[in-house]
């Protein structure tokens, strides 16, 4: 059985092979996940209403303050293992 930092970097290579583009709900998952997995809890100013990209993605990064490497690592695993399906 492969370790879970193997299979994040599995499932970070697999996301960008996907039969079909996910959703932007499914997209801001991906992100808050792999920023929480790989840089831990969001830092830094959330931008602001003339960024709302930016504010997108900050704000799905921080919905999961608070949580470890190892479940974050193991919910984007699940997830793109869920969208490959």
């Amino acid at each position: 059985m492969e370790d879970l930092t193997t299979r994040f970097e599995s499932a970070t290579r697999a996301v960008m092979e996907l039969d079909r583009r996910p959703s932007n709900a499914e997209l801001l998952d991906l992100y808050g996940l792999f920023k929480q997995a790989t840089e831990g809890d969001v830092s830094g100013e959330r931008p602001g209403l003339l960024d709302p990209r930016g504010r997108a993605k900050w704000d799905a990064w921080a919905a999961l303050r608070g949580t470890s490497t190892d479940e974050a690592k193991s919910s984007y695993v699940r997830l793109v293992e869920s969208l490959s399906s």
